[in-house]
């Protein structure tokens, strides 16, 4: 038996889980879990980065007791950072890709260097979120911040950081921040030149599957426990998730890692850098082994959750199973939103927000409960049908079905819907594919398992996937979708 441990840091909680591995299937033993709750401070949203490392030595103590670890990998959502000073300490919480602080800074970049440029360069969809667009807006409020900074560090390589000391980047967790140059895969020196960073802000880029380094002796002694090698495994969840997907690497398909955003794609043997790719939003990353992942980013279940801890706040509490029974109870194919319109990215009254948009775009006013989940529901598989049409037109290829993996896939109502309107058979599953995503990739750089194709035949016979075939035609939901959000 071969055990690793996986952390996945996401938007709302994390966990530590062992994998253990018998040779021919990975169990999954999730031995600890944590909220990922970001702080208000002074008007700034922030993630609470020092708590989240407790928590990670405390689910590295409790592996401990269970077994022999061999190896240890991180995973965290995409494009937020750490900033070291020059004495390698970390200057302030890093903020919250939802901070207001960002807001309109991808439209101020083109003053630097143009949209079309930019994606040429990158390939990444243009999005106040990107790092790139958050290094802008902090010359612009904390200028000393940025003055004294000596480097900067993604979240999944600052943890790696805290535990080994080692400063390096991962691949696939670079490409999402909007300076890394999508055909080479090295930091963007144009990027640099245009927007005038300092190159000594940005840390060696290090291949996925690679070994960062080692738990630090200082580690070692806090915690009691042996030097154990930190791989680097894809740094972004997304791409874990992508690597995990169980289909054959000869059939295009579609999958969507879907929790609290939608990452929605395809993998490609290189980048879509087309004006209409551009213009679409669409999005080139870089996944396992250099292939590319192209994809919608596209908010998602983030309105579900938000709805729920909304209503928990006011002291009405529902479990996700009772919001999906209210939506099922209402009339269906009846209120649509546009789940990116910015109305919806900052936290509070989500079904609200909801009404007010049915309202405004003049569908009436949903006002139940139900009315306004079912809408979020349907609405997501809509966007998935829009983003479906996007990459087969950029791409030509007809796609034979759509993978539905990570927590989303235990929602069925969502993935009825989504084969619904898709017109495609949907495979629901694995539902912790993002854990086996990080596990497998330990696992080859141990040398347990050989390569991707054999990781994703392990990890299919790890855990069972589910079927929704087609079952009614949402054409006309799809048209007067359509001409709702274009308006």
């Amino acid at each position: 038996m071969r055990n690793v441990l996986a952390f996945d840091f996401g938007g709302g909680s994390g966990r530590a889980v062992i994998a253990h591995f018998d040779g021919s299937k990975i169990e999954l033993e999730e031995i600890h879990r944590f909220d990922n709750e970001p702080v208000m401070i002074n008007g700034s949203l922030c993630w609470d980065v020092l708590r989240l490392y407790h928590e990670l030595k405390r689910g590295l103590v409790r592996a401990k007791h269970i077994c022999k670890l061999e190896c240890i990998g991180i995973d965290t959502w995409g494009v937020d950072f750490g900033l070291l000073d020059s004495d390698g300490r970390l200057m302030s919480n890093p903020y919250h890709y939802r901070d207001s602080k960002n807001i309109g800074y991808a439209d101020k970049a083109a003053s630097f260097m143009s949209r079309k440029r930019l994606y040429a360069e990158t390939g990444t969809q243009i999005m106040d979120i990107n790092t790139l667009f958050q290094l802008l807006s902090l010359q612009d409020i904390q200028p000393s911040l940025m003055t004294n900074a000596s480097l900067m560090l993604p979240m999944p390589d600052l943890m790696a950081y805290f535990l080994t000391g080692v400063k390096s980047c991962e691949r696939s967790i670079a490409s999402t921040a909007s300076m890394m140059n999508i055909k080479t895969g090295k930091w963007s020196d144009k990027v640099i030149d245009k927007f005038a960073l300092r190159r000594s802000l940005l840390p060696e880029i290090v291949d996925s599957g690679s070994v960062k380094g080692m738990l630090s002796e200082s580690v070692c002694r806090e915690l009691d426990m042996t030097p154990i090698p930190v791989a680097a495994v894809c740094g972004h969840d997304t791409q874990c998730a992508a690597f995990a997907v169980p289909s054959k690497p000869e059939k295009d398909v579609i999958f969507i890692s879907c929790g609290t955003w939608s990452l929605f794609g395809t993998e490609l043997d290189s980048p879509v850098l087309t004006e209409n790719s551009a213009r679409l939003g669409l999005s080139n990353e870089v996944g396992f082994g250099g292939r590319i992942t192209y994809l919608k980013n596209i908010i998602g279940l983030w309105l579900i959750q938000e709805t729920k801890r909304y209503l928990h706040s006011n002291d009405e509490t529902y479990t996700y199973a009772e919001l999906e029974q209210l939506a099922l109870e209402a009339e269906p194919l009846r209120f649509f939103i546009d789940p990116d319109d910015s109305v919806f990215v900052p936290p509070g009254n989500i079904p609200e927000r909801v009404r007010e948009y049915c309202e405004k775009t003049g569908q009436g006013k949903p006002q139940s409960l139900g009315s306004v989940v079912r809408c979020i529901y349907e609405s997501l598989a809509l966007k998935y049908r829009m983003a479906l049409d996007e990459i087969r037109t950029c791409t030509g290829k007809n796609f034979s079905a759509v993978h539905i993996v990570g927590g989303g896939a235990k929602d069925g109502l969502l993935c009825q819907m989504t084969a619904d309107v898709c017109a495609l058979p949907v495979y629901a599953g694995p539902k912790e594919a993002t854990v086996y995503g990080n596990a497998a990739m330990q696992l080859m750089a141990i040398g347990a398992i050989v390569d991707q194709d054999y990781a994703r035949s392990v990890i299919a016979a790890s855990e069972p996937v589910t079927l929704y075939s087609p079952r009614e035609e949402w054409f006309d939901a799809y048209e007067r979708f359509k001409g709702i959000i274009n308006k």
